[in-house]
């Protein structure tokens, strides 16, 4: 029997989660008609349908994986489950986490301003470097897969022999976890990387308009300021993801503590549907398909009622004329 607090972190841990799939479906949505209406598929268009995507399925696993957990926990212990949903989180949250590092990379070379011969040349061959970066997501899944084997393994061992969880210590679980997302830290840490030069660009641009005396902002100021908005805000969430997945971790070496599962659920479900709402907000094109859905609606709603309120008004005619 769950808490009244358990109970509210779950309903949260939901609507976070219907938040999510509606607004990264959203941005899927408006990229997949812009890209019918174009007839061709941007590059930034192919990286946001499938960071939209892939976010959708990690809400999806992150609350399928947690509901089982707090109500049906027998089901892990029995049969292959926790191997699939394993998999299928490897695969989908380190394809989450490239997409979000691939889209950083993008803004960072069609904005940033260097005269560094590397940046020059990546910059001029900023669609060769996607598939680059697919080759360092392939790796990271060779590396890890094995990592995941070993842990499900060591879990089923943990099943069967009661002692083996006393014998194991907690700095090899806490090692065994770095190895397993070792491909996501390399990813995030790229992710920073590519944060802080476009901070050192802006700055380095702000620097060279106040030598020119220019007190307005430029189209390349607005440019990075917007890029830094989203970045930034991808890596505190990302953070706060990290925690959440670090608290839900916890519980298998702590005593069993389902509000701390929950609460660590809740949290790790807040960066897949917060960072989708900045996106739509720091995207022109999404904005404004965002506010034209919006002014539809609105459209709808009170045609609906000018609907109702004419039957209303029909009907007490009817009724006087019947009199």
């Amino acid at each position: 029997m769950l808490s009244i607090l358990e109970g509210l972190l779950i309903f949260i841990a939901v609507s976070e989660s219907i938040l999510g799939v509606l607004g990264n479906g959203f941005i899927g949505l408006v990229n997949c008609i812009d890209c019918v209406k174009n007839k061709k598929f941007s590059m930034v268009g192919f990286i946001l349908t499938g960071l939209a995507t892939s976010r959708i399925c990690l809400i999806l696993i992150i609350i399928t994986d947690g509901f089982i957990k707090i109500f049906s926990p027998d089901m892990y212990s029995s049969g292959n489950l926790i191997d699939y949903i394993s998999y299928l989180w490897v695969i989908i949250n380190q394809s989450s986490i490239w997409f979000a590092t691939s889209l950083s990379i993008f803004y960072f070379l069609k904005i940033a301003n260097f005269s560094h011969h590397i940046f020059l040349w990546l910059k001029g061959r900023i669609n060769s470097v996607l598939p680059l970066l697919m080759g360092s997501l392939f790796i990271s899944w060779l590396f890890t897969f094995p990592q995941i084997v070993k842990i499900i393994n060591d879990n089923r061992m943990k099943s069967r022999n009661t002692t083996w969880q006393l014998n194991m210590q907690k700095s090899e679980f806490f090692t065994k976890q770095i190895l397993l997302n070792l491909g996501v830290i390399l990813l995030f840490t790229l992710c920073l990387i590519t944060c802080f030069l476009l901070i050192v660009s802006l700055w380095r641009h702000n620097r060279h308009m106040q030598l020119n005396v220019t007190g307005l902002r430029d189209p390349s100021t607005e440019a990075h300021v917007k890029a830094m908005k989203i970045l930034v805000s991808f890596i505190i969430l990302f953070i706060v993801y990290f925690i959440g997945i670090a608290i839900e971790i916890s519980c298998f070496i702590l005593p069993e503590n389902k509000l701390l599962f929950i609460f660590g659920m809740m949290t790790t479900a807040i960066y897949p549907w917060g960072h989708s709402f900045i996106l739509i907000l720091g995207n022109s094109k999404l904005k404004q398909a965002s506010l034209k859905t919006l002014q539809q609606l609105k459209c709808c709603e009170a045609r609906r009622l000018l609907t109702a309120a004419q039957i209303h008004v029909g009907g007490n005619g009817c009724s006087r004329r019947i009199i």
